[in-house]
């Protein structure tokens, strides 16, 4: 990035220079490719910018990957309860979110790839607005199992069975798919004449619609009307379910036994409190902070996108019990199968 008086040029490999000061009378005739960009005047920094990236990707795929492992070989019959069926669920989503967003983020900071194509961002933002809309519907899953937990205990195991579980799982996931199926479709009858450049590290549909040079409006309107029907009904649900388990919970005569009660759902509002939070906000900025610091919308996309992936399995391995057993059980069972082979391998040349 070269800053020469109000005018900013960007430099990406052999492209000729953009200045961003002109974005509105720069004539782009429909690029075949859009440009991604990290933090803005921290290029030369972007490769130390990459290792907590690649930290927090390692650790989201690793954390994830072992939720799923241990929940499907376990045998134990209480790591096959509805709540860690559900888990398993927001588990495999945010894997499918580090895994959509993985290449082009680490891409920008490891290799300086900036570019991306028409059909490779549109598939990237259904991906990426699909399985966010799916973990919504999760999290209003989960919120249900601890409401029934909570406030039905006794008919939990007939409400939530494995079949009835699927079939909600299905449709859940089937909604955000089908309600996202549109957007890339959209977005690609538009002729895009503005300066092609997305502030962004990964496409997004308000970030793309916004440098169309044609009329928005249905896309526009359309983004909102799926965001209010999902994110905003599932948030709704997941509240009034808190609202039903608060006036539970403060019936039950012991203090203990509340305290007992409310532990059980900290965990699921921790992953609902990372999701919910930096999502609202950063769609509030894209759609009313015209005058937001471009780097405070930078920054909550990559909080968006990368830290509930990374923090739901520390939090859920934290406050479960069976599940923390079991993660600790398994990396001492894989530490000492590799201090078993380690020495052997050691020893063998002096043989």
């Amino acid at each position: 990035m070269v800053h020469t008086g109000d005018t900013i040029l960007l430099r990406v490999g052999h492209l000729l220079p953009y200045s961003m000061s002109d974005s509105n009378t720069t004539d782009f005739t429909n690029p075949s490719t859009f440009i991604l960009l990290g933090i803005p005047g921290l290029e030369a920094a972007h490769v130390w910018i990459s290792i907590p990236f690649c930290t927090m990707y390692t650790i989201a795929i690793l954390g994830n990957f072992t939720i799923l492992f241990i929940v499907k070989m376990e045998l134990n019959p209480s790591l096959h309860e509805p709540m860690y069926i559900f888990l398993s669920m927001l588990a495999v989503t945010d894997l499918g979110l580090s895994i959509t967003t993985m290449p082009t983020i680490l891409g920008i900071y490891l290799f300086n790839s900036r570019e991306i194509s028409l059909d490779a961002c549109f598939a990237q933002l259904f991906f990426i607005h699909s399985l966010s809309f799916t973990e919504s519907s999760i999290l209003l899953l989960m919120a249900f199992d601890r409401f029934v937990a909570i406030c039905n205990p006794l008919r939990y195991a007939s409400i939530l069975t494995r079949p009835r579980i699927a079939k909600m799982g299905l449709m859940f996931v089937l909604r955000g798919f089908i309600l996202t199926f549109p957007l890339p479709f959209l977005l690609k009858r538009f002729q895009y004449c503005r300066a092609n450049v997305l502030s962004h590290s990964y496409c997004l549909n308000q970030e793309v619609m916004k440098i169309a040079c044609s009329d928005i409006t249905v896309n526009s309107l359309y983004g909102l009307f799926i965001t209010l029907l999902m994110v905003g009904l599932d948030s709704l649900f997941i509240f009034l379910s808190y609202v039903r388990i608060l006036k539970t919970v403060l019936k039950v005569a012991s203090p203990t036994e509340c305290l007992r009660a409310l532990n059980t759902s900290v965990s699921h509002l921790c992953a609902v409190l990372l999701f919910y939070t930096p999502k609202i906000s950063l769609s509030v900025l894209h759609r009313f902070g015209k005058g937001s610091p471009p780097l405070l919308q930078i920054l909550l996309g990559y909080v968006y996108l990368l830290v509930p992936p990374l923090m739901n399995p520390i939090v859920y391995s934290m406050k479960s019990k069976h599940l923390r057993v079991r993660i600790i059980r398994l990396f001492v069972k894989a530490a000492l199968t590799t201090a078993q082979i380690w020495p052997g391998q050691r020893a063998e040349p002096q043989g």
